[in-house]
């Protein structure tokens, strides 16, 4: 299994030279580096050498406990006894305080190391982000102290076996007792429901305190954990997975389990959408993480696979070979794309003057960066060749890890129908002026603004017809292909090596997929 190189320089560098994170109040470049630095050293030496054996152990379910595999709870207690858990966590509650963008590098370079990992830990951030928004006093200090200190880490559970993307047929009932609350019902798919690394697990559950017919305005964010008195939330068994092995997804039965409402009654959704906008940018960087781990590989192997001559009779290696070549140029054009697109969107979530597009740009991050980390990691397996389809060198694991980006935190054709629909229409339409402005303002390129010229024919097509989810997927992807080309493009203008130059002109020669025409 080839050792995990953490890329520190090439985050540093997405992050301040193309994101601006120079224009942001609170950032510091020494203390970003130094702790990016420092995580990225934790992750090579602790987490990385997890992850091969994690997948081939997987989890276990050992009367109604979830067994981690061998090594996962001495990694874990080295990670909080580190602080890493309280990363964001305010500091008068025992956190470090750090901004999204920090927590960005250090999220991105956890889920090159281990996803598996990363998925159970890193809920706690967007768990903490709606406690400190939507909680009262007394939940935050019960609770975000605990979440900091790793003593406790969190779930999201929204779906159900018949709610899956359409939370309104949520069943799991809340049922009020006086002051307090009882829930009772079923959840799939809850990354982490159980876990032994943790001294407690604190549930942020959906449920229905409304009528069936109320749909999503009848449902409510409650708080469940595991240690409280009275409650019963069990396993009922682990799903086998094709990835993501040692990270335990579980289903889960809540039986009449004392809960505490978040908020007010009948605002579940807009509270757990808190940790879901959270969870989707972070899932963007798990694609990221994952192509770049993928390109790594494979560069690894074919700068030093002897296959063929070369024209002057000496070996050749994997990477002399142009359609290699060609390969290695997308995997590494779309991580570095892609990372910058992730970043772009994060600091204009912290600048917070242009809402519009922040809710413009997640959907097509989420699509894209996910996409972008199955592609690279199909690609190195090809590269690869045989050795590609064994499971030595990790691609096949990093391509069944890769898979499920598309589909889970929202799959990403409801993204891309967001994109189309309420992307192009909410505020008269000023996420996609922001959008367009962006493109702008990333560069220069002719290549780029002519392709700008047929988005907004696109996007004017799109807004005329009687159907826009029937063009979703095509324009989404223009959309996404714009974005990615800019940004590659904006990479060359800024730091002309020849490595950035060649990729910018390897992305803007790609051709669109053919049904992007959409009659315009």
């Amino acid at each position: 299994m080839p050792h995990f190189t953490a890329p520190v320089e090439d985050i540093l560098f997405s992050i301040e030279t193309l994101a601006g994170a120079g224009q942001l109040k609170d950032w510091d470049r020494e203390l970003a580096s130094e702790i990016i630095t420092h995580f990225a050293a934790f992750a090579e030496g602790v987490i990385a050498p997890l992850n091969a054996t994690g997948h081939a152990q997987g989890c276990r379910l050992v009367e109604d406990q979830v067994q981690m595999p061998d090594g996962f709870r001495s990694a874990f207690q080295q990670l909080i006894d580190m602080g890493w858990q309280g990363l964001t966590a305010p500091e008068e509650h025992g956190g470090m305080e750090q901004n999204a963008l920090v927590a960005s590098a250090v999220s991105e370079i956890f889920s090159g190391a281990n996803l598996s990992l990363q998925m159970v830990c890193n809920l706690v951030p967007g768990a903490i982000s709606t406690l400190r928004r939507f909680g009262s006093a007394e939940q935050q200090a019960a609770w975000i102290p605990k979440l900091a200190a790793g003593e406790v880490l969190s779930t999201m559970c929204l779906t159900e076996p018949g709610a899956g993307s359409d939370l309104s047929r949520i069943r799991t009932k809340a049922t009020r007792e006086g002051d307090a609350w009882r829930l009772s019902g079923e959840k799939i798919f809850i990354s982490g429901g159980d876990q032994d690394l943790s001294e407690n697990i604190l549930h942020l559950v959906l449920a229905r305190t409304g009528a069936t017919e109320d749909g999503v305005k009848g449902l409510s964010l409650f708080l469940a954990n595991k240690k409280q008195a009275g409650a019963s939330i069990s396993v009922a068994r682990i799903e086998e997975k094709m990835g993501l092995h040692a990270s335990p997804t579980c289903q889960m039965v809540f039986d009449d389990c004392p809960a505490e409402l978040i908020g007010e009654e009948g605002t579940g959704l807009m509270a757990m959408f808190v940790l879901m906008n959270h969870a989707r940018l972070d899932v963007s960087l798990q694609g990221v993480a994952l192509a770049g781990h993928a390109h790594r590989i494979a560069k690894a192997y074919a700068d030093e696979r002897t296959q063929g001559r070369r024209k002057d009779g000496t070996d050749a290696v994997l990477s002399d070979h142009a359609d290699v070549r060609r390969m290695l140029d997308e995997q590494r054009s779309l991580e570095i794309g892609a990372r910058g697109m992730a970043h772009i969107a994060i600091v204009e979530m912290m600048r917070d003057d242009r809402p519009e597009l922040v809710e413009f740009l997640t959907p097509l991050c989420k699509v894209f960066c996910t996409e972008a980390g199955i592609t690279s990691a199909n690609l190195g397996i090809q590269i690869l060749g045989g050795y590609g389809y064994l499971t030595e060198y990790g691609l096949a694991q990093t391509w069944a890890d890769a898979r499920i980006t598309a589909i889970y935190e929202g799959a990403n054709g409801i993204h891309e129908n967001a994109v189309s629909t309420r992307g192009l229409r909410i505020a008269g339409g000023a996420g996609a002026d922001a959008f367009d402005a962006l493109i702008e303002e990333l560069t220069d390129n002719l290549h780029v603004l002519d392709l700008r010229e047929r988005w907004r024919k696109a996007r004017d097509f799109v807004l005329n017809s009687k159907d826009p989810s029937q063009l979703a997927h095509d324009f989404a992807q223009l959309s996404c292909s714009l974005f990615h080309r800019a940004m590659c493009a904006r990479i060359a203008d800024v730091s002309p090596t020849q490595e950035h130059v060649r990729l910018r002109d390897f992305a803007l020669a790609r051709p669109l997929p053919i049904s992007l025409n959409l009659s315009c």
